[in-house]
């Protein structure tokens, strides 16, 4: 194969790679989490910890195949560790899941490191931490103990494991017996001589010395601990116990087992018989997945899209051929046609479902960011996750990623009380986080709440004022409120935390659901909590809008985003500081005219239909002067900032070679609360 054959089909490799590792990593997060749970009740469900073992038993099968030294090491110890917890060697208390939970961070960010080929973090610490679980039980059936090389110094601070032999009088036998000794050391001991260094020469002088570990007692003091393989009988040590030596049998070791250094041995734990009689490979479920990049699923759709443009030019055809056939050959083009028009969108659905992931990949993950910052505030906070089965497009969940993030940091950290103040308010001591998807028509819909303090409107409109966002005299509704604390820059806080205050979250949430034509709202209640919901479509590639025309031209209006077509009156508009408005179910209904917006010539008629977007008292009418007509387009983006505009998303082909311009409805929507917020200026 030739080199860059070669490096191509590595490339591949670590693709898989690095996607087989997200798989694992999810689970055991999930896992993690349960195990969490079980052990505060001291009852481990076994086949939790059976999974466990075999996702680390795979990420380190995996890692060692791409010569990832660090994520080998990490995953074999914390297999090691989850071994002992399997034979009932070890206890699953708070410590040992803390630890894993850890280490399953740093075994992310070491993987992470090799995606974007960066220098990995350390893993000296948490390799300590792990050894130091699972000590007792290493080794317990004859394997040699883990690989040192990614430790400094081969051992890990304040462990001694250098294999010292013997002068040969009583070394190690055919059927050497591993013991494990303990030295606990006194003044009075001292005194007559014995203290650490001459019980380290008695134990050389009746066998080998595998491991010496100096443990802190939890009521004080310090206890040596020595693992020794010896042929001798009990009878060499038996006396040793008045100098506060004891001693006790840890495992029977046949001679070339034991014999082997374990600082250089590299034994696979689940090669031990006694652990497993299933081949390793059996261990993982077989799966009917195959994995695609991303990119091919795009250029999939880009050329569905171009099928969809030149369906609609099929269209166009047709419309002038109709006069010039026979009515039995039109109506057979037509049910050919619509036959077309049928299979194309089954083919575009059928694409979509292939992108299309559970928004719980993104849920799960939230998890483990409210418990770090639950630990980090002392808050108690339970978070429900509702609809994690709701599937979006695997592009829209890496991109709300970030907002999603953002928004359940300021729940933690704005919303939610502390314990004593939400006892003195009469509330749970444990407040309540709800991720909640749901899908709506040919959108998705995703809410983040919580039952905190609210938004303090009076505070929040006080720092608007402050910085010129709003006049004085302007009292703040919800959707205000939302345009407030998505303004770049700000914040209530006054010093940042490690969760919030700086004043970038909320206008990363705003900005990247504006960026893929959704929609964010917000409602809040004092003492009560609050709620965001963002309103994004199932996929920007292709979509159904209306056609609306708008003094002599054509413009694209996301379908899932119009709520309501309806038709106006010229003579129901009123004006109110400079406002035009419409009444509307019980309401007002404020109105932006896009031809006066994009400085087009107006058309003056007795009626004209208004597209309603938004909902509640966020609600904005965008005034055209007809609909035409419904049509599937493929969306097409603006990348150039040259021609980029506000309120516009992007553009379309509807088959006639004419370019049609999408709007973006979020911003537009914007425009009609501008004069609002500026107490009645210009939008």
């Amino acid at each position: 194969m030739a080199p860059d054959e070669s490096g191509s089909a590595f490339s591949e490799f670590l693709d898989d790679y690095f996607a087989e590792c997200d798989e694992h990593l999810t689970l055991v997060r999930r896992h993690l989490l349960a195990l969490e749970e079980q052990a505060a009740r001291a009852e481990v469900d076994p086949p939790l910890l059976d999974e466990l073992f075999r996702s680390f038993h795979t990420l380190k099968g995996i890692s060692a195949m791409v010569d990832l030294g660090a994520a080998e090491q990490l995953a074999h110890h914390m297999e090691s560790y989850l071994r002992a917890l399997r034979h009932n060697e070890a206890r699953p208390g708070v410590e040992g899941v803390e630890t894993l939970m850890a280490a399953t961070t740093v075994l992310e960010r070491v993987i992470a490191a090799r995606r974007r080929d960066e220098t990995p973090p350390s893993i000296d610490t948490t390799v300590a931490r792990l050894r130091a679980l699972h000590t007792e039980s290493e080794p317990t059936d004859g394997q040699a103990a883990p690989p040192q090389d990614v430790v400094a110094g081969g051992a890990e601070a304040g462990t001694e494991r250098t294999p010292e032999r013997t002068d040969g009088r009583t070394g190690r036998a055919e059927h050497a017996r591993v013991w494990r000794f303990e030295f606990v050391p006194t003044p009075a001991l001292s005194e007559r001589g014995v203290n650490v260094n001459s019980v380290r020469a008695r134990l050389q002088e009746v066998g080998e010395i595998l491991q010496a570990t100096p443990h802190v007692r939890a009521e004080g003091g310090i206890v040596f601990e020595f693992l020794v393989a010896s042929g001798a009988d009990e009878s060499a040590f038996a006396g040793w116990r008045e100098d506060n030596l004891t001693f006790t049998p840890v495992e029977e070791a046949a001679a070339d087992t034991a014999g082997a250094s374990p600082t250089t041995e590299r034994a696979d734990p689940a090669a031990d018989p006694d652990e497993d009689a299933r081949p390793a490979a059996s261990m993982l479920a077989p799966t009917n997945v195959v994995r695609v990049d991303l990119a091919r699923l795009d250029e999939l759709m880009r050329l569905i899209g171009e099928l969809v443009t030149s369906r609609a030019r099929l269209d166009e055809s047709l419309k002038h051929v109709q006069r010039t056939v026979a009515p039995a050959e039109w109506r057979a083009l037509q049910e050919t046609s619509h036959a077309m028009s049928r299979q194309l969108r089954d083919l575009r659905e059928g694409v979509m479902r292939v992108r299309m992931v559970q928004v719980g990949e993104i849920f799960e993950r939230m998890r483990f960011v409210v418990r770090d910052l639950a630990r980090e505030s002392g808050k108690e906070i339970r978070l429900e996750l509702r609809g994690q089965e709701t599937e979006i497009d695997k592009f829209l969940v890496e991109r709300m990623m970030d907002p999603l993030l953002h928004l359940v940091r300021n729940a933690v950290s704005h919303g939610l009380e502390t314990v004593e103040e939400r006892v003195a308010e009469g509330k749970p001591a444990e407040g309540r986080i709800t991720l909640r998807a749901a899908t709506s028509g040919d959108n998705v819909l995703l809410e983040i709440a919580d039952d905190g303090r609210g938004i303090d409107a009076e505070r929040v409109a006080a720092r608007g004022r402050e910085r010129g966002l709003i006049s004085g005299d302007v009292r703040p509704d919800e959707a205000l409120l939302l345009e407030l604390i998505c303004a770049p820059g700000f914040s209530t806080r006054d010093e940042a935390d490690r969760a919030s205050g700086r004043g970038v979250g909320m206008d990363v949430v705003c900005s990247t659901v504006a960026e893929l034509g959704g929609t964010l709202t917000m409602a809040t209640e004092k003492n009560r909590g609050t709620r965001f919901r963002v309103e994004l479509p199932l996929t920007l590639a292709i979509a159904d809008a209306i056609i609306a025309s708008v003094g002599g031209q054509r413009f694209a209006f996301p379908q899932a985003v119009v709520r309501e077509v309806i038709e106006v009156e010229a003579a129901a508009v009123k004006v109110l500081e400079n406002n035009e408005i419409v009444n509307y179910r019980g309401g007002v209904l404020p109105l932006v005219r896009l031809a006066r917006l994009f400085g087009l010539e107006e058309t003056a008629g007795a009626r004209f239909h208004v597209f309603v977007v938004g909902g509640g008292a966020s609600a904005v009418g965008l005034a055209v002067d007809r609909a035409v007509g419904q049509k599937e387009i493929v969306v097409r983006g603006l990348n150039d900032p040259l021609v980029k505009v506000a309120g516009v998303a992007g553009a379309t082909d509807l088959g006639d070679g004419r370019v049609v311009l999408i709007l973006d409805v979020a911003a537009l929507k914007h425009s009609g609360h501008g004069r609002r917020a500026t107490g009645g200026g210009a939008a």
